[in-house]
């Protein structure tokens, strides 16, 4: 079954090699959304790696955020990018030297409120992340961007925007456009 826009989400994410910035593609996905996420993450056989450092009991493992570098055309992306599309499973992201991704990555996961208290960030919620940046001054945006050169992830109607850092500037587009409904009226007879 071919999903609506998954070849064109994954042709924006992996663009001609002439016009790619970016070395690899990474994913940060979410296991707490849905038992599905870490079970794709298994059956890839790709590897990867909890956000969480140290030793974690098994059922925190299989719930924690995943780190992950995708291949383009691997049954991984095309899930992520196709089926698991709208499903809020992780944010994607464009970085030349991954050396110390994770732990770039890992500064973000416990944040304190106005009253000092630490909470976790949930920040490769896509619906998080597109939310938070545009409220971040330029040196927040720094941070977070640190060695990323962008952002990747789905909006609420399901178009494939990205996030980049341009001199001290945010910048959002629309790299693929949401999928039209489906035309119900012929269906109806």
């Amino acid at each position: 079954m071919t999903v609506v826009g998954a070849s064109e989400r994954q042709q924006a994410l992996w663009p001609a090699p002439a016009a790619s910035r970016a070395g690899s593609v990474w994913a940060v996905l979410d296991c707490a959304r849905e038992p599905a996420v870490y079970g794709a993450l298994i059956e890839s056989r790709l590897e990867f790696r909890s956000l969480y450092s140290g030793s974690v009991p098994r059922a925190l493992e299989m719930n924690a955020p995943q780190l992950v570098e995708l291949l383009p055309g691997h049954r991984l992306a095309e899930r992520l990018l196709g089926t698991a599309w709208g499903r809020a499973w992780g944010i994607f992201l464009r970085i030349d030297d991954a050396a110390n991704l994770r732990h770039h990555l890992r500064k973000f996961l416990k944040v304190r409120d106005e009253q000092g208290r630490r909470l976790l960030f949930r920040y490769y919620d896509p619906r998080v992340l597109r939310s938070y940046l545009p409220t971040c001054t330029p040196e927040e945006l720094a941070q977070v961007f640190g060695p990323i050169h962008s952002f990747v992830m789905e909006d609420a109607e399901g178009a494939c925007l990205e996030f980049t850092l341009a001199a001290g500037q945010l910048r959002r587009r629309v790299l693929v456009a949401a999928a039209a409904p489906a035309d119900l009226s012929s269906a109806a007879g």
